[in-house]
């Protein structure tokens, strides 16, 4: 098990997670971000720093946002396990369940 970020950090990305993240495993794509499911350690020192409250270990990830879960692991398949975001800077593209997303105020 790990800890999940969910939709209510899109486009939001206040990055405290980032800075109380002990291991580094905590990624920044365009529109949110995500935690590295095999370097996460399970600690928890991001999720009550979360402003949003978007932080959810897996198994309590509401069912609404139940997608989030594969989308944080999915995301991170190509790139592997590089041992920390600050090594890699920025994810190139979102996972497309968080690219789908509408824009807050924007009109559709």
């Amino acid at each position: 098990m790990t800890y999940v970020i969910a939709q209510p950090c899109i486009d939001v990305k206040d990055k405290a997670c980032i800075d109380e993240c002990p291991v580094d495993c905590i990624y920044e794509g365009p529109r949110m971000l995500y935690i590295h499911p095999d370097e996460c350690v399970d600690c928890g020192a991001c999720e009550p720093v979360c402003p949003t409250e978007s932080i959810f270990y897996e198994e309590d990830l509401p069912e609404q946002w139940s997608a989030f879960g594969a989308a944080g692991a999915e995301v991170f398949t190509e790139l592997g396990a590089p041992g920390g975001a600050t090594t890699t800077g920025p994810l190139a593209q979102d996972h497309p369940v968080v690219a789908g997303v509408t824009p807050a105020g924007s009109r559709t």
